[in-house]
């Protein structure tokens, strides 16, 4: 089946998440390659980009009881998340109003109140300020300037939780609604961490953006995925920086020579999806449907209702960008969150912030995809919330072998980016999703 080719075996005809997105053409322009190291061009980017859109703070599973909190760190911000003792959500800037001091310093917590380290302040989880020390010291007319924690919109979709600095941005379904009940479809609210890494790259976030908005680059920099993976697909686009690509697993790329023989990659698949590679009697290019026939009688068995998904829902990865530095890749058994934070002061380093979501279920042959690199020490059970693990710049990232190709890759592509010999990127229609995040970044830096 060629990776173009999205209908569905199942039903005979094209799947309605299948469907082609309106065409938008965002022309033919070549950007100045100042947006990835000018820091006068990162300082205005804070505050025209990140301080006026959607941010996403993490998966609501990370916080399921009242006085659950994550803290969420972007830029020269700090915010806390945190589950009231309601069940809502709300968030707060990380930040005590009499000092300046932060309230948590730790990724995750639980704590009925908070209380500032410096001072003992305490704070309600809505943020109300609860006691100040020594209360009767103070001039009355000084505590009138406000004692509460400053808060900021916070609202949740689809098992995320996002965090917006402008109280008077639209509401956050409405900036996700083209993508939204798409993305519901994989009950991403069911699932929780498993994996959450963290390391520091030596590029621009907008160069991690780029790397993962496309997959162009995947002959040259990880040659090893061609046997099992193609790389040209079907791209969307949508108003709002938002996009989504297909990418087409257990079938060879077009560019690979050999497309009958199944090769040890394409046999990781078929024994995911429950099949023994030594009896397959198919070729690789045949390999992907006989994945999502083998899934679909899987969830038959077990009850995963996945008819509510395309045959390429089953055997590929359904990428998403949700604008300014998220991509979302969708699987129906497990997803990968993937952040780009941009570093406080420096345009030349970022954070790249990975986790993985994955819902259990107790039967025999059902796990996450092989292909994400979970070990066996994985605790897969949801019992466990694991720590992150973080890398400084400079050191081994340890992501799995495609995810440090990209880390070493992308400090070669910043350094070339402030060269002088460089006059901007020249995007093809396979980099479409690249084009369509730098235009919305350019009507709001020119907003």
């Amino acid at each position: 089946m060629n990776a173009l080719d999205l209908w569905d075996i199942h039903i005979g005809k094209r799947h309605p998440f299948n469907d082609r997105a309106p065409r938008i053409d965002n022309g033919t322009g070549r950007p100045t390659p100042d947006r990835y190291f000018d820091p006068a061009f990162a300082a205005q980017e804070w505050d025209k980009v990140f301080a006026r859109s959607w941010l996403l703070a993490g998966p609501a599973s990370d916080i399921p009881e009242p006085g659950d909190f994550m803290k969420f760190d972007i830029g020269p911000e700090s915010f806390i998340i945190v589950r009231d003792n309601d069940g809502s959500v709300r968030a707060h800037y990380n930040v005590c109003p009499h000092r300046g001091s932060q309230l948590v310093t730790t990724d995750l917590g639980s704590l009925d109140r908070f209380t500032c380290p410096f001072h003992s302040w305490k704070f309600a989880l809505d943020g109300k300020c609860e006691s100040v020390t020594d209360a009767e010291t103070f001039r009355p007319e000084v505590l009138c300037h406000g004692t509460d924690l400053s808060s900021v919109r916070c609202e949740v979709a689809a098992g995320l939780v996002f965090v917006a600095m402008d109280p008077d941005i639209q509401p956050l379904a409405d900036f996700l609604a083209p993508i939204l009940p798409q993305l519901e479809l994989y009950e991403i609210d069911q699932m929780y961490v498993v994996q959450h890494r963290r390391s520091d790259w030596g590029s621009n976030w907008k160069g991690g953006v780029d790397a993962f908005a496309e997959i162009y680059h995947l002959h040259a920099v990880h040659p090893q995925t061609q046997c099992l993976m193609d790389d040209r697909t079907q791209i969307d686009l949508w108003p709002g920086g938002l996009s989504r690509q297909f990418v087409p697993f257990a079938q060879p790329s077009q560019r690979f020579a050999d497309q009958d023989s199944v090769n040890p990659g394409i046999q990781m698949m078929l024994r995911d999806a429950g099949l023994d590679p030594a009896s397959y009697q198919g070729t690789a290019r045949e390999t992907r449907a006989a994945v999502q026939q083998a899934k679909r009688r899987r969830s038959d068995e077990l009850g995963l209702r996945y008819e509510r998904f395309s045959d390429s829902q089953l055997s590929d990865s359904v990428v998403y960008s949700v604008f300014p530095n998220v991509q979302i890749g969708c699987h129906p058994e497990a997803v990968f969150l993937h952040r780009f934070i941009p570093h406080p002061t420096d345009p030349n380093q970022f954070t790249y912030d990975t986790c993985i979501l994955y819902r259990h279920v107790d039967a025999p042959g059902y796990s996450a995809p092989a292909w994400m690199g979970l070990g066996a020490e994985v605790d897969l059970s949801g019992r466990t919330r694991p720590e992150v693990v973080h890398t400084a710049l400079g050191e081994p990232p340890c992501l799995g072998e495609v995810l440090d190709q990209d880390s070493d890759l992308l400090p070669v592509v910043q350094k070339g980016a402030r060269s002088r010999g460089f006059r901007g990127p020249l995007w093809s229609e396979q980099e479409g999703r690249l084009r369509h995040f730098h235009a919305e970044l350019d009507r709001l830096m020119g907003a």
